[in-house]
């Protein structure tokens, strides 16, 4: 199969802005009592208490939003120095490779802290919120909290595909019962997918260092 022209790819991007209104920002506010809303909304002064934040759907700032199954992975601009400390830190701590944090970072959110998805997934890792609470993850948008708990789940999920970026990467998609349950890769589309992505944006950011 052959890589979209630059010209198809600057036309699906244009399609993409034009889907904002669409996609609009999403805010998360959190009352009195604790309990977290979402809406696409902004609440009204007097509305709501506490904490408000804006957020955006991540499908649409990592190119989700742009058929992402076509999009040239090997040429989209890579981002070699946002969170450098975090990411440097989580890594030597983790013993995981920065490329492959940086890599899965860029996947996920495409380095947006504030990135929400559709299933729930929070922050710059996508940080579901049963992972949240196993690694103590209090706040899934202050990138150094994401960033540490992303690199504790890689970790976890490397050992226990015996180093296997591709599996690793797969589980952190899909689940690690999935891996299991199929003995490698499962056969979801999306995952597939994202583990083709992960590989390709891993390749190039181990490359740059």
């Amino acid at each position: 199969m052959h890589s979209p022209s630059p010209l198809r790819q600057i036309a699906v991007l244009i399609l993409c802005l034009a889907a904002v209104p669409a996609m609009a920002d999403i805010y998360k506010y959190v009352d009195k009592n604790g309990v977290v809303t979402y809406t696409n909304r902004k609440p009204t002064r007097g509305s709501y208490e506490g904490h408000l934040k804006v957020m955006f759907r991540s499908c649409l700032l990592s190119y989700l939003g742009c058929n992402a199954d076509h999009w040239d992975w090997r040429n989209v601009p890579l981002n070699v120095t946002a969170f450098a400390k975090h990411v440097r830190r989580a890594a030597a701590r983790q013993h995981v490779d920065p490329a492959l944090l940086r890599a899965v970072i860029h996947a996920e959110s495409a380095f947006h802290t504030n990135a929400i998805s559709r299933a729930g997934a929070e922050g710059l890792m996508q940080l579901m919120p049963a992972t949240q609470r196993r690694f103590g993850v209090n706040d899934p948008f202050d990138p150094g909290q994401n960033i540490r708990a992303g690199a504790r789940y890689l970790r976890k999920l490397l050992d226990m595909f015996n180093g296997n970026v591709r599996l690793a990467a797969a589980a952190y998609n899909a689940g690690e019962n999935a891996v299991k349950k199929y003995n490698g890769v499962p056969p979801y589309n999306e995952t597939r997918n994202y583990v083709k992505r992960v590989s390709i944006l891993y390749s190039r950011y181990k490359a740059y260092n």
